[in-house]
């Protein structure tokens, strides 16, 4: 059937929709009742995870005798690559396996990968033997790495499984046309997040001390028991779980619309108002919403543009996608194109993130730690200042900020996710200027006055409580909870449905790129101002030698001029449902319906958490092999 003779009515359109929408099985949703699988598996997976990943530096260096630069390097390679495999997870689950297959596949590969983990520690043949006092360590052999690699492989496919599809199977689980459905999603999240602070603060404390100071292979041995127990929540309750379909690859989509419109480009020229030339048949699908016709990136709509020749088959799909596609495929890559702008400020932004995650470890390490008498606390842990200010943020945030700005201003969902993200920004880069002044302070006062000892592997101690180091930690905690959180609620409601895998996978994506970008920044730098001489330039090993405030003044302008860039941006962008505003507000029930919960931030918040909690290593560059704490 040709263009011209395959136009039907619109009554006949609705017909089919309505037709289709009859013939479509119902879903039988059955929320909480999964909720004490899903959190249970969420708990042990989180506690394995964080227990396994969060320590493996000392490991590498301790354990396996890698030289610092060596470990560092691998540990970046493998953090770069892991996040990047969040990318491919999310295309596999949304084009063919599903969330539920993907996560099954993916905790069976980090349970395999923690098997492998924890095997190089318990078994002798597998690890280096042991540093004897004075005398030289033996480096690992290469069957020895080999099987070390094969751990780090299962760790990655586990990974990139699970981080873009645990939350939103979760959110699976409830009916989202329903207030009950609605309000159980938002308490799962805040399960969720509860659950999740609980695993950080046991595996950042119980598992990792088991690991330093009683055993390797019982340190590693804890979290492969908690991932078979995570297996088992998640297994067993497989029967009743609602499994989302695949609706196939949106990657074919987008170049189809690509290629289509690419063909096109000089032998059709669209009118001023082009909607009745453009191919829209009826949208049959019940999971994606319907996305209108806009005017921006207008050379795409050529993609859709009915001409002679083109042929549309009776259920009023084009017979061949590479030549036409509709308006629906058309306005999916317009959301992708004016996501891009929005994600690589966010690129820029976790460098900023990555300093404060780092080099505040060194300041620390040449500071006085001390509280009372002898009791210190470790250089490392004063980043838990920026993790308490992120939670208290988010509670706050979600259950003050958003009920009172529902209640007085009739925002459903408080400040939006841009004006948010603007802000967070903006914080980051005072978190920069604030950490160049204090470390201005500390190493003036550590070439002044007398120093406390010297720190090895650095330099003298200045007399100088760390606690000067709260407040930047504190700009960049409220920082992250404000532009990360904002960051995967943006990508969770600008994205079609059946693609929100792949926008939960931008976040790591980001940073993992932004981990590489670090790293070589950092090495530019240094090897620019070093001129040459070992140990010297802005980032020296000891800081007091160096001038570690010009870095972070760098990085605070460079911040600056990212912030202009994200605004200019954010006012061009173009909300997916045009009934949205910028002031977090919708006009209609039923254009909010298609959109997430009103307390949306409150399932975005668990998920960046998780995100953080996760990622920080990621953005450690390799010169966190500095760090004495490598050394027991």
């Amino acid at each position: 059937m040709t263009a011209s003779s395959g136009q039907r009515s619109e009554a006949t359109m609705e017909a089919s929709e309505a037709g289709l929408a009859a013939s479509e099985p119902q879903i039988k949703y059955r929320g909480w009742k999964t909720m004490p699988f899903l959190i249970g598996n969420e708990t042990f997976e989180k506690l394995a995870t964080i227990g396994t990943l969060g320590n493996l530096l000392v490991y590498l260096t301790t354990f396996f005798h890698m030289k610092s630069v060596e470990a560092a390097t691998i540990l970046n390679v493998f953090n770069g690559t892991t996040n990047l495999a969040t990318i491919l997870g999310a295309f596999v689950s949304d084009s063919y396996l599903g969330r539920y297959n993907t996560l099954a596949w993916a905790s069976i590969a980090s349970l395999l990968g923690m098997l492998f983990l924890t095997l190089t520690a318990a078994v002798p043949a597998l690890h280096p033997p042991r540093c004897a006092e004075g005398q030289t360590c033996v480096e690992a052999t290469p069957w020895q790495l080999a099987f070390l690699s094969i751990a780090f492989v299962f760790l990655v496919v586990g990974s990139g499984g699970i981080r873009p599809c645990n939350i939103a199977f979760g959110a699976d689980q409830f009916d989202p046309t329903t207030d009950s459905g609605k309000r159980g999603i938002n308490s799962f999240f805040n399960w969720y997040y509860f659950t999740l602070t609980v695993a950080v603060t046991v595996s950042a404390t119980v598992i990792i001390y088991i690991q330093n100071y009683l055993s390797w292979a019982l340190g590693f041995c804890i979290p492969t028991v908690l991932m078979i127990l995570s297996c088992a929540f998640f297994f067993v309750a497989s029967s009743i779980y609602v499994k989302v379909k695949p609706e196939g690859s949106p990657v074919t989509s987008i170049v189809q619309v690509v290629a289509a419109a690419a063909k096109k480009r000089r032998r059709v020229e669209l009118p001023d108002d082009p909607k009745n030339c453009l191919h829209d048949p009826p949208h049959l699908s019940s999971l994606v919403t319907k996305l209108p016709h806009t005017d921006q990136f207008k050379f795409l709509d050529k993609a859709a543009a009915v001409c002679p020749g083109d042929e549309i088959c009776e259920d009023g799909k084009a017979r061949n996608p590479w030549r036409l596609c509709s308006v629906q495929q058309v306005e999916t890559v317009k959301c992708m194109l004016r996501i891009i702008p929005i994600w690589s400020s966010g690129i820029i932004y976790f460098i900023a993130v990555a300093q404060q995650n780092t080099y505040v470890v060194f300041q620390a390490l040449q500071s006085d730690k001390r509280i009372s008498g002898h009791f210190e606390i470790p250089a490392a842990s004063f980043t838990i200042f920026a993790s308490l200010a992120l939670t208290l943020w988010i509670v706050l945030y979600d259950r003050v900020a958003i009920p009172f700005l529902h209640h007085c201003a009739r925002k459903e969902d408080g400040i939006s996710p841009l004006k948010r993200m603007g802000v967070g920004i903006l914080l980051s880069v005072m978190s920069m200027f604030v950490s160049g002044a204090v470390e201005v302070r500390r190493r003036g006062i550590a070439l002044r006055e007398p120093t406390l000892g010297v720190n090895p592997g650095s330099g003298a101690i200045a007399a100088m409580s760390s606690f000067w180091l709260v407040p930047q930690l504190l700009l960049i905690g409220v920082s992250e909870a404000l532009n990360l959180v904002s960051q995967l609620e943006f990508y969770y409601k600008q994205f079609p449905e059946n693609m929100r895998s792949l926008a939960g996978s931008l976040l790591f994506c980001g940073v993992a790129i932004a981990s590489y970008l670090s790293g070589l920044l950092v090495n530019i730098v240094q090897r620019t101002t070093s001129e040459g001489v070992e140990d010297d330039g802005w980032l020296a090993g000891d800081l007091n030698k160096g001038r570690l405030e010009l870095f972070y003044y760098m990085i605070g302008s460079i911040g600056a001029l990212n912030f202009v860039f994200f605004v200019l941006f954010a006012r061009w962008y173009r909300y997916k449902n045009p009934a949205e505003s910028d002031d977090g507000s919708v006009s209609s029930p039923a254009s909010a319906s298609s959109s997430p919960p009103a307390s949306a931030s409150a399932s975005a918040s668990a998920f960046a958490s998780a995100s953080l909690v996760e990622t920080n290593a990621s953005l450690a560059p390799p010169f966190m092999a500095n760090l004495d704490v490598q050394r027991k």
